[in-house]
């Protein structure tokens, strides 16, 4: 599916249209966004509620706006039209990838919009720039095959 770029990815001011997809038909876990514009720009998303529970932010005012979200502030991980998702640094070993809490992609369903959230450290304390996804996921099944 195609959104139409309102805030962008932190170093890609270039791009205007990116595609969601899923990386696995049978889970929602992990995303790929890729640009519309350039095949050599992608990355993986994750949905950060399967990793955490307290993952719970105020939605900035200018970002409301762009991604046209009327009446809603906070982010509900239960709602299907405005979906979180958090960018993965892919390292190998795969345990020490990790994940941005720091800055979540949001995108609206309802009018194909996305944007990116830069928090402010001092107000989300409890969520990293770079937290190792070892920490929220159990590697060890996978390397023992």
């Amino acid at each position: 599916m195609e959104f139409a770029v309102k805030s962008p990815i932190l170093g890609f001011e270039h791009i205007q249209k990116m595609k969601l997809e899923k990386i696995s038909k049978d889970d929602d876990t992990f995303m790929q966004l890729k640009s519309c514009e350039n095949d050599g720009i992608s990355f993986t998303l994750v949905n950060p509620y399967s990793m955490r529970s307290d993952y719970e932010f105020e939605i900035p005012s200018p970002i409301k706006a762009l991604l046209e979200l009327k009446g809603k502030t906070n982010i509900d991980p239960q709602n299907s039209k405005l979906v979180t998702l958090n960018i993965v640094c892919i390292r190998e070993p795969i345990e020490e990838s990790s994940v941005n809490f720091l800055a979540p992609v949001l995108f609206n369903f309802e009018n194909l919009t996305m944007a990116q959230v830069v928090l402010e450290n001092f107000k989300y304390e409890n969520f990293g720039l770079s937290e190792p996804i070892s920490k929220f996921f159990d590697f060890s099944k996978t390397n023992q095959e």
